[in-house]
């Protein structure tokens, strides 16, 4: 299997709020962070094309294997999806 990505992004992201990995902020909500928006990142098709791509995102240094969700099942029979949450900065 190849995967091919072409990834150029200007957007700052940082970790999403609730997987800080600061135990002195405590967990954060939206309503804490008002100049962030929450980002969900999907990925869906067959166990094998899903693990792959994360892996390959992972190596790009696009996020963490460990930030996606477990893998879970998708609307199609035979297929999943994992999702990334990511919080990003915004103009305000």
């Amino acid at each position: 299997m190849h995967s091919y990505f072409s990834i150029g992004c200007t957007a700052s992201f940082t970790p999403t709020p609730n997987s800080n990995p600061n135990p002195g902020l405590g967990s954060l909500t939206e309503q804490d962070l008002p100049n962030r928006e929450s980002l969900r990142i999907l990925v869906i098709g067959s166990r094998r094309g899903v693990t792959g791509t994360i892996h390959t995102l992972y190596r790009l240094g696009f996020a963490e294997v460990g930030e996606w969700s477990p893998l879970l099942p998708a609307a199609t029979p035979g297929e999943v999806m994992s999702i990334l949450t990511r919080s990003l900065l915004v103009d305000g």
